[in-house]
């Protein structure tokens, strides 16, 4: 019995399908629990003046204001450097930073008590664009860089050279449930919080922070979370800390639900990037030289900036090999809300770079970008050392490449878009197709770990406890299928437990793409510890003195719900008698278990070291239309083949890799943050912000897993698939630019993102109205 490589449904499916599935703005209210909320700065940049709360306390329903001065222990935090306020005290960062907290007895209350608040702020000129911070010098952390070769002189003698910038915007992750946090006071001061979060154990630690309390005082539990992609790693901080705060002081309980627009207006995003880029190509279109230096939009702190800014140097290769190569990246401060994590942790905003450069090249010699992408693509035994220093084992990109042209019929469809686009003069067609390796682990060594407590009762069911929080990717299904597997029994006998940092402590974040890959090989090792014992108890219970049969651990089999000794198969004991036996026997029935991911460091001060413990790879082919009278375009068909190893659940990892796909799509296409001369973000809501809808979905959607089995050294031989699949949108991006080089063949195409219909309409124009064309100018070196 096996349920490894089964579509076994979403543990919560049916739960989201009914509406049964408690989130937290679900849960019974507490007796006597209190509404909170928060007022926020009314200016992006200056200092605090006044701070009136008196008529919000004189306000019916309205129980308590705090302020920063009520914060008993540290009111900043921060998980790389403590420069992240709680509640602004004598300066304000940010349009909306939290300066009062609110706690009424109603909803309505709550609304009156923050609209009587006053702020009075000394206002002050923000910074609020990369290009602003870059020359006023307003940094966040140092500068990182990663290089390989002699930059400098293979540009210098390379046949070709170009130069540019490229420009990526932020995204929304817009998760269904906005940031949220229930929390209530336990005996002896201790506090017990509720918290959407994928990071129970940062929420445990801040919040005793600023509580002054020891992380024993305090409990964090998530049952699930209804999306988060990043948002929710770090961002889920404060709303908890605003809960656990009012708790503590008020002795009562309290629950913080932002709305979506107070969500999207005050929560970090993906990282806004502007990157100065140039290249050194022979006739063949091989990449002799690449220097990029990338500055990314940090927001008023440093969050997770540093970190995400590492891995975009990490992946500025992508599926490319890069003999000498220079990546240079610095975190731009401005006075918007800190940029956080999302799914692809600053991977794309690197990976679109290089995209867009060997779309550059493919243009400037007249090719087809995939005999590009093909010449570069990291080879099989040579061409496989990334600029880190990183072998890349068991390659398969060459493979996929050829696999998925073939496949999408990519060459034919090439020469009839060619025809398309000579004979019409209405519409524009594109077509691309780009390669994806993503690295695997966190970047922070210490980070790669995780823990599990598994305990098996006496009718023979299972409850499993991890650090991995469910925010509806279905790392615990996978999780319940592993140690099913363990025992051969039915997956219905395993249940997973709510997270909680009371039996999962000093949990990693369930992110970089890891949960099921640290917290399931974890939970594999506890049933293992229990098996050894199981084994060792069954052996003497099946052994047979009259047939000569001695008790041998190493021969006791799980099967099938039950267990047998391989040479006596024919005398089983089932698993809950087992358990039963084995219980009042005295044998233990539970364990913890631990994983440490091996073989993994990197030395960010070198810029060298083997920071991943695998590579998940693929590609996509995508094929756009584009009216050229207003710049609507259209996903016409896309393609992809994605390498994840051996699948533990084919339904759930095909529902990520669509899914991925399509939010990528989003942030390539349609999806445009909008801020305002002062700061305010003005697109925050669903009616402003436009993210991919069932009409945005390609009429032709073809998605295949890659037949491997080779990546023997992790959990089941299979192959991380949360954020991967996101990159593989960027071949909608690059059919974009495609299509648009038939608009004027030879001229320079200067497409940001997202290409929404305005940027495409923007990009036309200016090829309408160019009568140059591009030219093989040697540039000088670009400054820092």
């Amino acid at each position: 019995m096996t349920s490894i490589g089964k579509p076994l449904p979403h543990d919560s499916a049916r739960g989201h399908v009914t509406g049964s599935a408690l989130f937290i703005d679900d849960m019974p209210a507490q007796v006597g629990e209190l509404h909170v909320g928060f007022v926020g700065s009314p200016v992006a940049c200056g200092e605090i003046v006044r701070i009136d709360v008196q008529a919000a306390l004189e306000t019916p329903g309205v129980v308590a204001c705090y302020t920063a001065e009520d914060v008993a222990g540290h009111n900043v935090f921060g998980l790389i450097v403590a420069d992240d306020p709680f509640l602004a005290r004598e300066e304000v960062m940010y349009v909306g930073q939290p300066v009062v907290v609110v706690a009424a007895e109603t909803p309505a209350a709550l609304e009156l008590g923050r609209r009587a608040v006053e702020i009075e702020c000394r206002e002050k000129t923000p910074v609020l664009t990369i290009e602003q911070a870059i020359q006023e010098n307003r940094f966040l952390g140092p500068v990182r860089k990663i290089a390989r070769g002699r930059v400098d002189e293979n540009l210098t003698s390379a046949p070709h050279r170009l130069q540019g910038t490229f420009k990526s915007g932020g995204q929304e992750q817009f998760y269904l449930e906005s940031q949220a946090a229930l929390a209530y006071p336990g005996e002896q001061g201790q506090i017990v919080v509720h918290s959407s979060t994928q990071n129970p154990t940062e929420i445990q630690a801040v919040i005793a922070e600023v509580l002054g309390l020891g992380q024993h005082e305090v409990v964090c539990i998530c049952k699930r979370m209804g999306g988060a992609f990043g948002g929710k790693e770090t961002q889920a901080a404060i709303p908890a800390i605003m809960a656990a705060l009012v708790a503590s002081k008020t002795g009562r309980a309290a629950r913080v639900i932002y709305n979506k627009d107070d969500d999207m207006c005050v929560t970090g995003k993906r990282h806004e990037y502007f990157t100065r880029w140039e290249c050194g190509f022979d006739d063949a279109g091989h990449l002799l030289a690449l220097r990029c230096e990338y500055f990314s939009n940090g927001g008023a702190t440093t969050d997770l900036s540093p970190s995400v800014m590492e891995r975009t140097l990490l992946h500025g290769d992508n599926a490319y090999y890069l003999p000498h190569v220079e990546f240079t990246g610095k975190v731009c401060f401005t006075n918007l809300p800190p940029n956080t994590a999302f799914r692809g942790f600053g991977g794309p905003q690197g990976m679109i770079v290089i995209e867009n450069v060997l779309e550059s090249i493919a243009e400037k010699l007249g090719l087809d970008a995939l005999e590009i992408r093909r010449a570069n693509v990291y080879g099989v035994g040579s061409r496989n050392v990334t600029p880190y220093g990183q072998v890349v084992d068991k390659n398969h990109l060459p493979e996929i490449f050829e696999t998925l042209a073939e496949d999408s019929d990519y060459q034919r469809r090439r020469i009839e878009i060619a025809d398309f686009n000579a004979k019409s003069r209405l519409q524009v067609r594109g077509l691309a197709l780009t390669g994806m390796k993503f690295g695997i682990s966190f970047t922070t060594k210490f980070l790669n770990q995780g823990n599990s407590l598994v305990n098996i009762y006496t009718d023979g069911t299972i409850q499993v406890s991890t650090g991995a929080t469910e925010m509806g990717q279905g790392v615990n299904v996978k999780i319940r299928q592993l140690v099913a597997d363990e025992f051969a029994i039915d997956p219905r006998r395993v249940l997973m437990m709510a997270t909680s940092t009371e039996k999962n402590n000093n949990t990693s974040p369930t992110a970089a793409s890891a949960g099921t890959d640290l917290n399931g090989a974890a939970a594999v090792v506890a049933c293992q510890e229990i098996k050894s014992r199981l084994r060792t108890f069954a052996a003497e219970h099946l052994a047979d003195s009259e047939s000569g049969l001695v008790a041998s651990p190493e021969h006791i089999c799980f099967a099938e719900g039950s267990v047998h000794d391989d040479r006596r198969p024919q005398v089983r004991i089932p698993f809950e008698q087992l358990c039963e036996d084995a219980r009042r026997d005295r044998v233990d029935l539970g364990a913890r278990g631990f994983f440490a991911t091996p073989g993994i460091d990197f030395n960010r001060e070198t810029g060298r070291g083997t920071p991943f413990f695998y590579f998940t790879q693929g590609a996509a082919v995508a094929e756009v239309v584009i009216d050229r009278f207003n710049g609507e375009m259209r996903v016409l068909r896309a393609d992809l083949l994605i390498d994840i190893g051996r699948s533990i659940n084919p339904g759930v990892d095909r529902g990520q890799i669509i899914g991925g796909f399509v939010q990528g799509m989003g942030w390539v296409t349609n999806e445009c943050l909008t801020y305002n001369e002062k700061g305010e973000l003005l697109s925050h809501s669903p009616t402003t912000y436009k993210i991919p809808a069932v009409t945005d979905i390609p009429p032709e959607f073809n998605v295949r897993m890659f037949p491997n089995h080779d990546n023997t050294h992790n959990i089941g031989s299979s192959k991380a698939v949360g954020e991967p699949p996101l990159m593989l949108a960027l071949s909608v991006w690059a059919a974009v630019r495609n299509a648009l080089s038939y608009v004027k063949p030879g001229a320079e195409i200067d497409l940001k993102s997202p290409a929404t219909g305005e940027e495409i309409l923007r990009v036309m124009t200016a090829l309408e109205k160019d009568t140059t064309t591009n030219t093989l100018e040697v540039p000088a070196r670009l400054e820092s």
